[in-house]
């Protein structure tokens, strides 16, 4: 069986070449709100990427588990801060998050074998 998350990855960047062709506006917006947000402030980049994994993860937002994990580590975080943020999304939210944390695991499995 193919890796999810492997597959998604080559995906987006294909996907977000085309947003950036179709939707320049969109995505310019998007990504000054993003940059804005996700910076060292009160919450270090590190807290704050575990908050976005977090919310991916209640919404339920596949795509947003896959880039929050693989910012989560960008970001310095572990293994272990990524599934104990995924972790508390389930204690929060019960067992629709919980049916999501295979994708977070497999995300954080494809991210740590091609870095």
């Amino acid at each position: 069986m193919a890796n999810r998350a492997e597959a998604f990855f080559t995906q987006w960047e294909e996907d977000q070449g085309k947003m950036k062709e179709l939707a320049p506006d969109v995505m310019r917006g998007f990504g000054g709100l993003f940059q804005a947000v996700m910076k060292d402030g009160a919450l270090s980049v590190r807290e704050k990427e575990l908050i976005a994994l977090a919310v991916g993860v209640a919404v339920p937002c596949i795509p947003c588990i896959n880039l929050h994990v693989k910012k989560c580590l960008e970001a310095g975080a572990t293994r272990e801060q990524i599934l104990e943020a995924a972790g508390v999304t389930v204690m929060m939210r019960g067992g629709p998050s919980l049916t999501h944390i295979p994708e977070v695991i497999e995300a954080l499995e494809h991210l740590e074998q091609t870095t």
